[in-house]
């Protein structure tokens, strides 16, 4: 029984446990020579009485150590406590117990913050993926794979940003598959199919766990339960993860992406290195900042530390919350100023609105025939006499697609419908708005000047190679009014497509009051 207050190395003195797993045990300890806490890790006896084991050990602690990131906890120092004047702790003094010296991070796992707070903020998730990622490229790039990868091994500060712990000393303990010694070695939940098949484990292995930790952060779940470790890792191996934006509809088409690309089993649609995986991380981030118009402390850290070439500014309304409140508040004084001048010199007659410039953004006059549905991958048009009611500014009269029992826009030739407006002979669009009365689907945003429509319903040929451009925008959870942004460099289309590539969740169809394309 390990006695707290023993010196460990001469100089480390045992102060409380505050971790114990199947392997080791973790003390926080103080450095009696430099004055400061430290964190230590004693192997547990039966690890350490294998030779072969204590000397991976002792290779991987040296090569951990060389590791210098502010996303890794900091290897300090790495020894063998001997037992020349008496048992080492934690041991009954047959064989000595390895240790290594960690930096202390004072604040609580990742597993904590998820247990307390699940499912977390979508930025605020993501920023905690980056920083993982950007981890995991420094270990990959010395050829040092993690191998247990998992929230619980992710230290969140108390200033907010992750650390991850543990790298190396996994990969010691799991060479020989899930077992050892007739045990289980850990938690399952986020075991790679290749790692859990016993196959040969690289880099590639820590970006699919890396996916599962994103997956239960933007969920608050893990993808798979079992009966046991072993029953949840064949379901890694055998059953794909379930639609992450299923449990999160408000989630981007984009995110998702990310998250598909992170636990896919077949390794060539796996991200192929940490890097690839850090840049569409950090793309997503800030669409999801700018999307949400929210983000915490370490989201703000995260995206001010974006590369150049992918940075973009925060909102304004981020930035300085306090003058933005004030601001709006302003602003709606005015509105309501300009709303009770306006009200006097209204027309009368049919009580249509007037086309007005909405932020800036003048509204495109369309004709009434300017809408179309769009169903290539179906069996047929998609309720077309319904079509011209998304241009006639009147919220009270909707298009709706067919209903799909099965809740998935999955057809024959592909996933997807959507309908398309014709703004001849061309308009540079800045923005299309979504009138519903059945938010939560999501949509992608095309164009073209020339689309090809000789190919028969229920054809696999693909939007871009019908003449479709993009996306160029895009939202995951469309809520009634919102206006998504169209990204043109300024050139002039002719056709703007809006796909729908989700229904609402629990729903069997979408409805679309009105469609309004901005320039």
């Amino acid at each position: 029984m390990t006695i707290l207050g023993t010196l460990i190395g001469g100089r480390y003195r045992l102060d409380a446990e505050i971790g114990r797993g199947g392997m080791s045990t973790v003390y926080r300890a103080f450095d009696t020579v430099l004055e400061r806490q430290v964190a230590i890790k004693l192997m547990h006896r039966e690890i350490a009485a294998d030779s072969d084991q204590l000397e991976r050990f002792r290779r991987e602690a040296r090569s951990v150590a060389q590791l210098n990131h502010p996303h890794v906890v900091t290897v300090i120092d790495a020894g063998e406590e001997g037992a020349p004047d008496g048992p080492a702790p934690g041991t009954d003094g047959a064989v000595g117990s390895p240790y290594i010296v960690l930096e202390y991070v004072e604040g609580e796992t990742l597993k904590d913050v998820i247990r307390r707070e699940a499912p977390l903020g979508i930025p605020q998730a993501i920023a905690y993926a980056i920083e993982i990622a950007r981890a995991l490229r420094a270990a990959h790039e010395r050829q040092i794979v993690h191998r247990d990868v998992k929230p619980h091994n992710v230290l969140i500060s108390q200033e907010g940003g992750a650390k991850i712990t543990d790298f190396g000393i996994a990969r010691t303990l799991t060479e020989e598959g899930l077992t050892m010694a007739g045990r289980v070695l850990g938690t399952t939940d986020y075991v790679s199919p290749e790692q859990a098949l016993g196959e040969p484990v690289t880099g590639q292995s820590d970006l699919y766990s890396l996916g599962v930790v994103l997956y239960e952060m933007l969920t608050g779940e893990v993808p798979f339960h079992g009966d046991s470790p072993v029953a949840v890792a064949m379901k890694h191996v055998r059953e794909d993860i379930p639609d992450v934006q299923l449990l999160r509809p408000e989630l981007s088409a984009a995110t998702a992406s990310v998250v598909d690309r992170a636990v896919a089993k077949d390794l060539s649609r796996r991200y192929p290195d940490a890097a690839s995986m850090v840049a569409d991380l950090e793309e997503v981030l800030a669409l999801e900042a700018s999307r949400t118009g929210q983000a915490t402390g370490e989201v703000t850290t995260v995206l001010r530390s974006l590369p150049g070439r992918t940075r973009r500014r925060l909102p304004w309304r981020m930035r300085h919350p306090a003058r933005w409140i004030a601001s709006l508040a302003l602003l709606g004084v005015v509105v309501a100023i300009v709303l009770i001048l306006a009200a006097g010199q209204t027309h009368r007659g049919t009580g249509v609105a007037d086309i007005q410039s909405r932020a800036g953004l003048e509204q495109v006059q369309l004709s009434q025939t300017a809408a179309h549905d769009y169903n290539p991958f179906g069996t047929g048009p998609e309720n077309r006499d319904q079509i011209g009611n998304v241009v006639d500014n009147d919220p009270n009269t909707t298009w709706s697609t067919e209903q799909y029992y099965e809740g998935t826009l999955r057809k024959a030739g592909g996933v997807g419908l959507g309908i398309y407006l014709d703004a001849a002979p061309g308009v540079a669009g800045k923005a299309i708005e979504i009138e519903t009365p059945t938010p939560g689907f999501a949509v992608q945003l095309y164009v073209a000047n020339h689309i090809d429509l000789s190919q028969p319903y229920g054809s696999s040929v693909a939007l871009t190679a019908r003449g479709w451009q993009g996306p160029v925008g895009s939202s995951g959870y469309v809520h009634s009014g919102e206006r998504i942004p169209v990204r043109l460099g300024g050139h002039a289309y002719r056709f703007y497509l809006v796909w729908l590539t989700t229904l609402p969740r629990g729903s069997q169809s979408a409805t679309i009051a009105d469609l309004m394309l901005f320039k």
